[in-house]
């Protein structure tokens, strides 16, 4: 059927996935080229397999992960998208379309989406630009328009598309390619970019992703750069750092993806809190790394903090910025809806950090977006996302700041 159909659309028609989920064959308009622009108008919530296991997956522990977003509170949070990383692909047909490996998924992809919408979830799938992806499989270059069709055919929600074996192409137009494939295939999905930051897509990709990667992979540490030989991933200080004069290319629709979350995954509750803080408030995709089965209750409670998780999934969608820092100690603000604002303050020290914050010292203005605020002249109250602590900004406010940590405030005004 899908050979049918792929006929169909190299005709120049587009067959709409209702149609050949019921196994009709039918010719309509061509869609509205470009991406779904009703999807990723807040920065994308989930769950991927990559860094805890890598290419150890298998339909099994897919359904173990869907059970466990519901059953942990993490779908209920927001977090919707379950993501199968690389290493599902089997072989394609002779035809050229792509099937999942039968020894990993027997029942199939289509089945596993079936299980994952039944439990309020969307299930996302991987590629390549390239014609092998980074684990060495079948990439979807010269097969996007099968290989989206399929996507569709399955139920697929989200395709994160990866730069692995891309020597001569362009970023831009192999990732256009994708994206217009998509449209053709009829069903929303959503396009996360990973191309890395090489080719500055935050300049390019808003019209053809809803996301794109800023930086080389991540890696579960504070403060480090992990040599690969030819490559390298970075801990959460240099990914942060890195965001630098990225912040006017975001907006609903257009995230600067700092990579997934390593929440869960080795470094101290201090570290996760700040973490999930800093992605929080960049408006990073959240996008959960760590075994959801098996979770501690301080990293459930990190993950499902919803003030925090509010504060990145803000209608406006403005990314913070450093608006000071003294020495190690770094304040971030956000401009929220409803004149709200978020505050952090960093302490990328190996020491606690006491501060005296004086409201009235600092009036803070944003070019970017065209915000204001001064806390001298107009009382805010605040909350401490974290400790749940409140107070107002009608005197100084005394912080204690943990070592490679953070303090994340809400503030509306009186």
């Amino acid at each position: 059927m899908l050979k049918a159909l792929f006929t169909v659309l190299l005709l120049g028609g587009v067959v709409s996935h209702q149609a050949y989920a019921q196994g009709v064959t039918v010719r309509t308009a061509p869609g509205t080229p470009g991406k779904f622009t009703e999807l990723g108008q807040r920065p994308q919530m989930g769950w991927n397999t990559w860094n805890t296991f890598a290419c150890n997956i298998n339909e099994k522990l897919i359904r173990e992960a869907a059970d466990a977003m519901v059953a942990s509170g993490m779908r209920d949070a927001g977090y919707v998208y379950l993501n199968i990383d690389d290493c599902w692909q089997g072989e394609r047909d002779a035809q050229g379309f792509i099937h999942a490996d039968p020894q990993r998924f027997p029942s199939g992809i289509k089945a596993l989406a079936d299980y994952v919408h039944a439990k309020g979830l969307k299930l996302g799938i991987y590629s390549d630009v390239g014609d092998k992806t980074c684990g060495g499989h079948a990439g979807s270059r010269g097969h996007e328009y099968q290989d989206a069709l399929t996507y569709a055919a399955w139920g697929i929600d989200y395709l994160k598309y990866d730069w692995c074996n891309t020597e001569g192409l362009s970023a831009k137009g192999g990732y256009t390619t994708m994206r217009d494939a998509l449209r053709a295939a009829g069903r929303p999905v959503l396009l996360s970019i990973c191309e890395w930051g090489d080719n500055k897509p935050w300049e390019w990709a808003g019209d053809v992703g809803h996301s794109w990667r800023t930086t080389g992979d991540i890696y579960p540490c504070w403060d480090c750069e992990f040599n690969h030989g030819d490559w390298s991933s970075f801990g959460v200080l240099p990914i942060l750092d890195k965001q630098n004069g990225l912040r006017k290319h975001s907006g609903p629709g257009r995230w600067n993806d700092m990579d997934m979350l390593e929440v869960g995954k080795g470094m101290t509750e201090d570290e996760d809190k700040a973490h999930f803080s800093i992605w929080a408030m960049m408006n990073s995709p959240l996008i959960a790394g760590n075994d959801i089965r098996s979770m501690s209750a301080a990293t459930r409670a990190i993950l499902t903090n919803r003030a925090v998780i509010a504060v990145n999934q803000d209608e406006r969608g403005i990314q913070a910025w450093r608006f000071m820092n003294d020495g190690q100690l770094e304040m971030y603000a956000k401009p929220l809806a409803n004149g709200e604002w978020a505050l952090m303050f960093l302490n990328r020290a190996d020491h606690a950090r006491r501060y005296r914050f004086d409201w009235n010292s600092h009036a803070l203005s944003d070019r970017v977006s065209n915000n204001s605020v001064d806390f001298g002249h107009k009382r805010h109250r605040f909350t401490d996302l974290w400790t749940g602590a409140t107070g107002d900004t009608a005197k100084p406010l005394a912080l204690t700041v943990p070592a490679h940590g953070a303090v994340m405030l809400h503030l509306s005004p009186d």
